[in-house]
């Protein structure tokens, strides 16, 4: 017989749980830092181990069939993901993963709401207020979900879909979903009502995602993180599982946490981001901004200017990742730093298309941790450097930001590169970066603009580095 605790499950089970629930912990702690970070996540790795083991000893569990079913699909699924999907394209499986998570919610909060119908009698009020918030923000963190994949896959626009009296919309089904959450607990039989929040959770993660702007989906993305960590943490109160209650807390505070510090970083606020249309109306230009004279280079002169550098900062963006350049820049740098320049990168909180995507992207490329700098460690630099190299970065280098008071971007924290001595600009073409405005930096006379994919034209400047020795 194994041993039993309060509620009828086995020893084993709860202790499982417990020690899933402290590698979580001691996991997300270890994240905050850049040396321990692969740590954090191979003690996450192995608590979510534990904690599906664990789950699996349940006396609770009926018949193994379908779970057997679910694990065998569950794996032919994600093993493909994470050893095909490259580093780049992070940002779009990580919301694929948040619509999955959400929808695994949604799914066990009806199943749970059904059981509970058909054979135990309707739930308790708590436990069917956990259920009903459940399904709710199951739903929005599916359909929200797949939006922002779709919009960052480009599969849909990238910019804003608007449509009149659409705010009012969200705000008419929001007050409908809380009022009919309401019955429910009132009136549990009502199954009509409960699957009436399915289908509204559903409707309010499109509706709500849509009218949101690529320069917006890194704080989206920690939303939706968010909204799924509360999810499960609801899940957990239905099924009555410490570890859905823990992990889902601390996935859906520090998603809410890393949002609002994203917020901050692109000084902009919650309702900004979500009724803000950032980027909407702002037209593309194919020439300099404001028709400034845009100063193209060669892979030459851009080797010429380097070689000639004491100091060098590397600003990485979204363009590098597409280009996937990470490990062509590491290989410049180490050219650079073999002739005795001083390289650094400075990473901006909101380059690229996820909080730490230059980050995660530098690290495989396997540059050391003490050459990134965050921008309030490194901005004040740039006026004692002799050259800023930006990789494929746009928006997060825009002085409009400083300068220009009806700038979308105005007030926007930004890396201070037109303050250096010269800059080279690594782009394909002129378009502008997710907020849709032209780049005052790329017409000063200290910029040089070098056209091409970063990848071949950083690995020709490497050659003319070496070539001219």
């Amino acid at each position: 017989m194994t041993p039993e605790v309060a509620g009828g499950q086995s020893l084993v089970y709860q202790l499982a749980l417990f020690v899933a629930s402290m590698c979580f912990l001691v996991g997300l702690r270890l994240l905050t830092n850049a040396e321990t970070a692969r740590r954090g996540q191979q003690l996450a790795v192995i608590g979510m181990f534990v904690a599906v083991v664990g789950t699996l000893l349940n006396n609770h569990i009926v018949s193994y069939q379908w779970i057997i079913v679910g694990l065998v699909v569950g794996t032919a699924v994600g093993i493909p993901m994470g050893l095909k999907i490259p580093m780049t394209k992070m940002p779009e499986r990580i919301a694929l993963s948040h619509s999955f998570g959400g929808l695994a919610v949604a799914l066990v909060g009806v199943s749970e709401y059904h059981v509970s119908q058909q054979l135990h009698g309707p739930l308790g009020t708590f436990a069917l207020a956990a259920v009903g918030f459940e399904v709710v923000v199951g739903s929005i963190t599916f359909t929200g979900s797949l939006v922002a994949f779709a919009k960052l896959q480009g599969l849909m626009t990238g910019k804003p879909i608007v449509f009149p009296f659409q705010n009012i919309l969200n705000l008419v089904l929001l007050i409908g979903t809380v009022s009919a959450l309401g019955l429910v607990l009132v009136q549990p039989e009502r199954q009509e009502v409960f699957f009436g929040l399915v289908a509204a959770g559903v409707v309010l993660g499109v509706i709500g995602v849509i009218r949101i702007g690529g320069a917006d989906m890194p704080v989206v993305i920690c939303l939706l993180n968010s909204y799924a960590g509360l999810a499960a943490s609801a899940s957990g109160f239905a099924l009555d599982n410490n570890v859905l209650i823990i992990c889902g807390a601390l996935d859906g505070g520090s998603g809410l946490i890393l949002a609002m510090i994203m917020s901050r970083a692109m000084n902009r606020s919650f309702s900004n981001v979500m009724f803000g249309a950032f980027g909407s109306d702002a037209p593309a230009a194919a020439a300099g901004p404001g028709g400034g004279t845009v100063h193209e280079g060669t892979v030459e002169d851009a080797a010429e200017l380097l070689k000639l550098a004491q100091s060098v900062i590397v600003v990485p963006g979204y363009g590098m990742a597409v280009a996937q350049a990470q490990h062509a820049v590491r290989d410049l740098a180490n050219v650079l730093q073999a002739e005795g320049a001083v390289v650094r990168y400075a990473i901006h909180p909101v380059a690229g298309r996820m909080p730490g995507h230059m980050n995660v992207l530098l690290a495989e490329a396997d540059v050391p941790y003490d050459q990134l700098f965050e921008l309030d460690a490194i901005n004040d630099d740039f006026q004692r450097t002799d050259v800023v190299l930006v990789v494929g970065a746009n928006d997060v280098v825009n002085p409009a930001a400083k300068t220009t008071p009806d700038s979308p971007i105005y007030g926007m924290p930004v890396l201070n590169a037109d303050q250096a001595k010269a800059v080279i600009v690594l782009k394909r073409s002129m378009n502008p970066g997710f907020s849709g405005i032209e780049n005052e930096l790329f017409i000063l006379p200290k910029t040089m603009m070098v056209f091409g994919d970063a990848k071949p034209v950083l690995g020709r400047i490497v050659g003319a580095l070496r070539g001219s020795h």
